[in-house]
């Protein structure tokens, strides 16, 4: 068994089973991935794929599970080279993160602004994406941490931390009837066609849940994953919008009024997370402590050293989380 056929077996895996461009992501011929992968096959006496032709078509049963770890071993490999790397200097490197547009915006700009004023030998490199795939690029090595709130994507190799509570807010035009009321109820909303989040995006599961649990009825007319975007469409008078409290900023949004709506929906949660087994270099302990001060070294090194999910949320029982 040589390395190289692991690395080649990860990266058809990640290539949708295209070899083609696998050999060029991985700068080597189309017939040298094929060869390799089938020698390493004859070796272990399985098949990693279904073939169809000369065509993969999908990965076997037992190569689901001989890939996951593959992508254990890789990932170890890689904690070995950035050990190394942080050895000869810790202020150089790359960190990388997957998430969503209303982190990107709304929590991120201080904490990233005062992260490479500290460390401007590291890059900082940032994917925007749905929660789902933030996770699952997290998942598989390709960033170094996801930040989401809502994902059906379980993570299940991924060391999960809670980050802070948020609320929502209710956005409507100056003047609209629903700012004339002393307190606003489910039911007052469920008169109005209502401008939100794409499922996954900042909780619009739990949103549709608390009017269900009330006998109602969300009239969800347009849904988008950007809060500026569903800002724009409230200004238009499509709906009445429910973003993330965070989301809404009084000067830039001078012609909105926003409600606040923590006795509707129930706190969210956003998490932190990073696959098992990576190797946390120094800025990144650091950049984990500024976006979430309780999250100390102390704290995340006792998270590593747990065995299952049970292990870790035991580690997070007692955390009180700041509101944002």
């Amino acid at each position: 068994m040589k390395f190289q056929q692991l690395v080649y077996v990860r990266e058809v895996a990640r290539s949708n089973l295209n070899v083609s461009q696998a050999s060029k992501i991985l700068y080597t011929s189309q017939p040298g991935i094929s060869k390799q992968i089938k020698l390493l096959e004859e070796e272990l006496g399985i098949e990693l794929f279904e073939r169809s032709g000369k065509h993969l078509v999908s990965v076997t049963p037992v190569g689901e599970k001989i890939l996951t770890q593959i992508e254990e071993i890789l990932a170890l490999v890689d904690g070995i080279k950035h050990a190394a790397t942080e050895f000869s200097d810790e202020d150089y490197g790359t960190l990388s993160i997957a998430t969503t547009h209303t982190q990107a915006k709304f929590t991120l700009p201080r904490v990233v602004d005062k992260f490479v004023k500290k460390y401007p030998n590291v890059h900082f490199q940032m994917h925007q994406c749905t929660p789902d795939e933030s996770v699952e690029m997290a998942a598989r090595g390709e960033v170094d941490i996801a930040l989401w709130t809502e994902t059906n994507e379980k993570g299940e190799n991924l060391i999960k931390m809670p980050c802070y509570k948020w609320s929502r807010s209710v956005i409507v035009p100056k003047g609209h009837p629903l700012t004339k009321l002393p307190k606003i109820k489910l039911k007052d909303l469920a008169n109005y066609p209502i401008v939100t989040y794409v499922f996954g995006f900042t909780g619009s599961n739990d949103l549709d849940r608390a009017f269900f649990e009330r006998g109602l009825k969300a009239n969800v007319v347009f849904t988008a994953t950007d809060a500026d975007v569903i800002k724009t469409y409230v200004k238009m008078g499509t709906g009445v919008g429910i973003i993330a409290s965070m989301a809404f900023n009084e000067k830039e949004d001078s012609d909105l009024v926003a409600i606040n709506a923590n006795h509707l929906f129930d706190s969210g949660t956003t998490f932190m997370g990073f696959r098992r087994g990576t190797y946390l270099r120094s800025h990144l302990f650091e950049f984990i402590n500024m976006f979430a001060p309780h999250l100390t070294k102390d704290i995340v090194a006792k998270a590593c050293s747990t065995k299952s999910k049970k292990e870790l949320d035991k580690v997070f029982d007692s955390t009180k989380l700041l509101r944002r």
